[in-house]
């Protein structure tokens, strides 16, 4: 289904409606229930709240937490913060709910939000059950949650009803009002579709309230309005065009054009008396990195999932034709990756594997709004889960799917005495390490992965671990970087075990974690970087570090994207990205034009593609692509 603009008028009518009825059942439960009042940023004692039961108080305790966690780094008040509470528990509600729905679509789960209270698997459910589960609004609400504790063995990060983003559940009005909106026969057919989902992130935040804050200020003035007001939703052929001609040209280079992707890839552009001279050896696609730096709903990975899964039946092939070791791992030496013949029993038991692998070895995303990482994870799971299902692999017969790489670039935890109390059970140098780690993903909220952290690292390292001015072989700075960085992952997640009786002390923990997590992702080296960047003046609180970190790319944030995404790729790497087209003629970009696009890279192609392309975005955007020198 085209999701032309009446269509998306209705999807966006939904979402407004259905973020409306959610918002106003948070603020009341906070006011009504748990002592707190977004509107004022008022916040009752705990112990005077007399009226809430047992399980009430520790969703109070905890939302107390949650809330010092928000304001510890000093960037927002108690209203800011319980603001910010009230959004994410809506926007999480909804999430689950159309996930739920998306899932019923594809027949990969019973009925369940379909139909309301009236749902096959609800009704199943209710009849096993009993009477024991009470009313039916808390029949079904019990219900829910058996199936997002499901979910979340595989996507914690939506799914968790303990995360702090899923505290709340909306009472038996709210609920039905909810799934009134999410059955409504206009919308029906958009959930079978992938583009919905990140339509729906998009229209969380209205045109209205991105208006407000350019209004207010011509600078992003936080994390927030950078993400809010940079959320333009990338047209689906823009997508091909620019993964056909990245990612497809670069397999396609790499067989010497024997490749069903000639056909697969649309938009991929060949001379037709083209034959590049074929590689002697195929990539292992398990070694193939591509990255969105930032991601959104992954619309670039999950067109790039159809493509990636070519390149695995075909690199089979090619194994099975020239025998084991011909295909190329030597970009990933640590990996210790076996042969593909050796590692599977089968071509269909490879098969089988192939989704898992694309989402644990090839797709990666950054984001700076936590959601969008939600949004990414869940695409990229319902994506693979098409996949089993269009296959005919049942249920019970899917692997399961390890960690991806979707990273929510988040503040690291502020809170001074948890540090100092975490700190206290490591080693003396650990310790300093970690406090200096923290300082350096300072900036993580405003830059992502524009913040250099694997170029400051080998000195960091140097300092704590040798001492000043004294220099280290790469090799050992990156074993020493390695092994504490082990340690510290596991410290942080005894600390958050130890502190379950402290909910702070576990958000603190889970911070840090992602913090190393965006580490980890910017010390890789990518084949592929493909974008639809923000663009515009920078946030205020980064306009130095950015200015002396991308001196000739500083006057606008398509130019400083590009730039650190050329940095990102290896060698012969290819980016793709969809931005303004200004950057090609504005004499303010020419440092830019003449260091980035004609030295680090070499231009390949490049589309006009005029005004109106990206939504409500008044620009005239280009597409192009560049290959690393």
């Amino acid at each position: 289904m085209a999701f032309d603009q009446t269509t998306r008028s209705r999807l966006q009518r939904f979402v407004n409606d259905a973020r409306r009825v959610l918002e106003e059942e948070f603020t009341r439960q906070l006011q009504n229930d748990y002592g707190m009042d977004p509107n004022s940023g008022a916040v009752t004692e705990l112990a005077s709240l007399r009226h809430i039961n047992d399980a009430q108080r520790e969703s109070a305790r905890i939302l107390r937490d949650t809330l010092a966690h928000y304001c510890a780094g000093g960037d927002m008040d108690a209203r800011q913060g319980l603001d910010r509470i009230v959004r994410e528990q809506a926007f999480t509600v909804l999430n689950r709910l159309a996930a739920l729905r998306m899932a019923e679509a594809r027949g990969l789960l019973v009925e369940s939000v379909g139909n309301g209270f009236q749902a096959k698997g609800f009704q199943l459910y209710a009849r096993l059950a009993g009477t024991g589960l009470g009313e039916t609004g808390d029949a079904y609400r019990i219900y829910l949650f058996s199936v997002f504790d499901e979910l979340s063995q595989d996507l914690p990060g939506l799914f968790d009803r303990y995360s702090p983003q899923g505290r709340l559940f909306p009472r038996e009005a709210a609920l039905l009002q909810v799934l009134n909106l999410i059955n409504d026969a206009d919308i029906a057919p958009l959930w079978s579709e992938d583009e919905t989902i990140g339509w729906i992130y998009q229209y969380f935040n209205s045109k209205e309230e991105r208006k407000a804050m350019r209004d207010a200020s011509q600078a992003p003035r936080n994390s927030r309005e950078l993400a809010v007001r940079n959320q333009f939703f990338t047209p689906r052929y823009v997508v091909e065009f620019l993964v056909d001609n990245t990612l497809g040209r670069l397999w396609f280079n790499a067989t010497g054009g024997d490749t069903g992707l000639r056909e697969r890839c649309q938009y991929l552009l060949v001379k037709p008396d083209e034959t590049p001279q074929a590689a002697t050896k195929l990539r292992d696609p398990r070694t193939l990195k591509l990255l969105d730096p930032a991601c959104g709903s992954m619309h670039f990975g999950l067109y790039a999932f159809d493509l990636f899964a070519e390149i695995y039946r075909e690199a089979w092939a090619w194994e099975q034709q020239h025998g084991p070791g011909s295909l190329d791992v030597s970009t990933q030496p640590r990996a210790a990756l076996k042969p593909l013949s050796q590692t599977y029993e089968d071509e269909v038991a490879f098969l089988r594997d192939v989704p898992r692998l694309i989402i644990e070895h090839n797709i990666y995303g950054v984001d700076i709004d936590p959601r969008a990482a939600q949004i990414a994870s869940l695409a990229l799971w319902l994506r693979a889960q098409r996949a089993w299902h269009d296959a005919g692999v049942k249920a019970k017969d899917r692997p399961l799917i390890g960690h991806g790489h979707v990273v929510a670039a988040i503040a690291p935890p502020a809170e001074r005495e948890l540090r100092q109390q975490f700190a206290a059970n490591l080693d003396q140098r650990d310790a300093e390490l970690f406090e200096k780690t923290l300082q350096l993903l300072k900036g993580l909220p405003e830059l992502g992965v524009l913040l250099q952290v694997e170029r400051e690292l080998p000195q960091l390292i140097r300092q704590v671990y040798v001492g000043k001015g004294t220099g280290l072989f790469a090799q050992q700075e990156q074993e020493n970087w390695q092994q504490a960085e082990a340690r510290l992952r596991t410290a942080l997640t005894e600390f958050a075990q130890a502190a379950k009786s402290t909910y702070q002390g576990r958000l603190f923990a889970q911070d840090a974690l992602q913090g190393l997590r965006l580490i980890d992702l910017c010390r890789e080296v990518f084949d592929v970087v493909v974008m639809n960047p923000p663009f515009g003046a920078v946030s205020l609180g980064v306009k130095e570090l950015i200015n002396k970190s991308y001196a000739k790319s500083k006057n606008d944030l398509l130019a400083v994207f590009v730039e650190r995404g050329v940095a990102l790729l290896r060698s012969n790497g290819m980016l793709g990205a969809i931005t303004s087209r200004t950057c090609f003629f504005l004499s303010s970009f020419k440092k830019w034009r003449e260091s980035t696009v004609l030295d680090a890279a070499n231009p390949i192609l490049l589309a006009d593609l005029g005004m109106g392309v990206m939504d409500d975005a008044m620009v005239e955007a280009a597409a192009y692509v560049l290959e690393k020198q």
